[in-house]
């Protein structure tokens, strides 16, 4: 996670080297002076995903819940998040009822989270529920607690990526939340629970749920695919210790195994490191994979003269590259893979939401009821009581 102050001169670039035009330079400069006009009051943050003329006017940048996290430590009275809108349901959940957030355009969603809606996961669940056997991991006479571990259960878990009604959903049935850094050490807490006999359904993102349970030993054919209006899909549907959502991120479905051979082709002493929200092939023929700050971090300590592909959104990749003139960074797709959904915070509508703060508004504003908020953060404290 970085801190990030821009002066007006900077303003005149981005932090790809690339000159801005003036309509630009006028939106980013009033940003500026926005900011400084709410002060303390106001706190920008910026996922890694998004574009240089966004992230260049951000106090923090990092990955979703590292963002939130920071939104809960901060003081500020207006907490604008520059990512999706799961990210800023994640950070309402985690602030106090003195702060507000806000999402600048409120059609920034997340395709991947939109897999899996409540009414899906619901009827998955008590078909799953009937047709194994299995049981709910909660106490009967107390909803809100667990039940001891046992055998049999069947233990949902949501990655983050996820819809605040999801990670309510997940509280309330015993599951738990997880990022891309901690899956396997939430898969270990969810098997724990389950049971030998038991199983994890696991959502909305496919890829990071298998390349977790392969990496932890678990044969594919014991991971089959949920598919809403279709059910189980795959080898072995009786006995499944993991069921995968059917759902994946548009982005990193885009890297394949032949980019990687073309990258080590042009590059022999080269490393290739990958997002686990790719293929499972994607992932076995990488160097390494891990999340967005684990990309970075595994970017930044890569000695001066290293040749790095990486799997994951262009604005990520070409920032590390603007920021380690040292190394050979590149994208591995070389049609260029942006977060469409992502894009959709603009610069003018960052200002936009500003202005309107500054005038005594709070547009946009990302309210999740309290009484989705409470099962959320169950799931939540679950994960973060989880060792490391």
């Amino acid at each position: 996670m970085s801190n990030m102050s821009v002066s007006l001169e900077m303003c005149a670039v981005d932090f790809m080297g690339e000159e801005l035009s003036p309509e630009e330079v006028a939106i980013a400069e009033r940003i500026t002076e926005l900011k400084a006009t709410l002060g303390d009051r106001l706190l920008v943050l910026g996922h890694h995903y998004q574009r240089d003329s966004i992230v260049m006017h951000a106090d923090f940048i990092g990955d979703s819940f590292m963002l939130s996290q920071k939104a809960a430590e901060s003081d500020a009275e207006f907490i604008v998040f520059c990512g999706v809108h799961f990210m800023a349901e994640s950070a309402d959940i985690l602030t106090s009822k003195d702060q507000s957030v806000v999402l600048p355009n409120l059609r920034a969603g997340c395709s991947m989270a939109d897999m899996a809606t409540l009414v899906e996961v619901e009827v998955a669940w008590k078909q799953l529920l009937e047709e194994t056997g299995m049981d709910d991991p909660i106490d009967k006479e107390d909803p809100i607690s667990l039940a001891k571990p046992g055998d049999g259960y069947i233990v949902p878990v949501t990655y983050m990526n996820s819809s605040a009604d999801l990670k309510d959903f997940v509280g309330r049935h015993g599951g738990v939340v997880c990022t891309s850094s901690n899956a396997e050490g939430v898969l270990n807490w969810a098997f724990e629970r389950a049971g030998e006999n038991g199983a994890v359904l696991f959502f909305p993102d496919q890829h990071l749920g298998r390349n977790t349970g392969l990496k932890m030993g678990i044969p594919k054919s014991k991971m089959p695919v949920w598919v809403p209006n279709m059910g189980l899909m795959g080898e072995d549907t009786n006995n499944p210790r993991i069921v995968l959502w059917h759902g994946f991120c548009s982005v990193h479905k885009r890297f394949t195994v032949s980019q990687i051979e073309n990258f080590r082709e042009r590059f022999p002493d080269g490393k290739v490191i990958v997002h686990p929200e790719c293929e499972a092939e994607v992932v076995n023929a990488a160097d390494s994979n891990g999340s967005t700050q684990f990309i970075k971090n595994y970017v930044e300590s890569m000695p001066e003269g290293s040749k790095v592909g990486i799997g994951t959104e262009i604005n990520m990749v070409a920032r590390l590259a603007q920021e380690h003139p040292d190394k050979h960074i590149e994208c591995l797709d070389s049609q260029v893979c942006p977060c469409s959904t992502m894009y959709m915070i603009h610069p003018a509508y960052l200002m936009d939401v500003l202005e309107r703060l500054v005038d005594g508004e709070i547009p946009n504003q990302i309210i999740v009821p309290d009484s989705v908020q409470e099962g959320s953060m169950l799931a939540l404290n679950r994960m973060l009581s989880i060792p490391k």
